[in-house]
């Protein structure tokens, strides 16, 4: 059963991505034609120099911080209905099965993926974010599996399969977006699923998401984002054509400025989410 559009209410949205794809220090990754071709060199030495700030629930990442309990939720949701032999009333209904949380930046996502039971690899091409990551996960005592490495590494690695992969707030940050796509799902098992987040490529997102959240709120560092890379559904779907993965319809994700959260919407035409599923 999938989750859909129907009977989420709206409310105002606003950008919630601070890249999370991160990104290297790229050194060997992205001078390797086979292991990094997607790789934005900019964006990766940009956001490597936040490395140290993923876990200040005031700092730049503070939007994300906002933002996960509402993915996490989703995630774990999604992966119950469609996982339907699971048990979602245990604390680890995840136990056993293979997670992959591609641009994990300092760890948001994989150590609430980690606590339901996912045995969590974390993928980041810069190292400076990992190293943030890990460290994170053993004051925690978290044993998840970070690697300092870009998905076409990965995937040429030789590595099983996953069961789910995230590719969330990532997209928009790569200067190849379809073949980046392409990879990710390549490392998607027969019967899992793949999540993306990113942002539309509206009037109405570079209102909210490029000016109201960069210039007048300030809520991200200005630059974060290039509306010429934000990405329509029909795009994801025209990428996603070329793989074994079929996709859901979007979801949107909106902010509620007076509750001061986040919550699914019907309103897509900023942040949204999308499940694709290996049939």
């Amino acid at each position: 059963m999938a989750l859909t559009r129907k009977n989420i209410p709206e409310t105002q949205a606003f950008t919630a991505s601070g890249g999370e794809n991160s990104a290297k220090d790229v050194t060997d990754a992205t001078n390797s034609p086979a292991s990094g071709f997607s790789i934005d060199e900019a964006e990766v030495a940009r956001f490597s120099a936040l490395a140290a700030k993923w876990w200040d629930v005031k700092g730049e990442f503070a939007p994300l911080h906002k933002f996960n309990p509402t993915r996490v939720r989703f995630i774990r949701d999604t992966c119950l209905m469609h996982f339907s032999h699971l048990d979602g009333d245990d604390i680890h209904p995840f136990d056993h099965m293979r997670l992959l949380d591609v641009g994990c930046g300092g760890g948001l996502l994989s150590e609430p993926m980690r606590r339901m039971g996912f045995e969590v690899t974390g993928l980041d091409a810069s190292e400076k974010n990992i190293g943030t990551a890990k460290a994170h996960a053993t004051q925690d005592g978290l044993d998840i599996r970070y690697l300092a490495q870009t998905v076409e590494q990965l995937a040429a690695s030789g590595e099983p399969l996953f069961d789910v992969v995230l590719c969330m707030e990532v997209i928009e940050h790569v200067a190849d977006p379809r073949e980046f796509l392409k990879t990710c799902a390549s490392l998607v098992k027969p019967g899992g699923l793949m999540f993306v987040a990113t942002l539309n490529r509206t009037t109405k997102s570079f209102a909210l998401g490029i000016v109201a959240a960069e210039y007048v709120l300030r809520w991200v560092p200005q630059g974060t984002h290039d509306w010429n890379k934000f990405l329509k559904p029909s795009e994801i779907e025209d990428f996603l054509s070329e793989t074994d993965l079929t996709p859901d319809p979007a979801v949107g994700v909106s902010y509620n400025p007076i509750l001061d959260q986040w919550a699914l919407s019907n309103d897509i035409a900023v942040n949204y989410m999308m499940v694709a599923r290996y049939f």
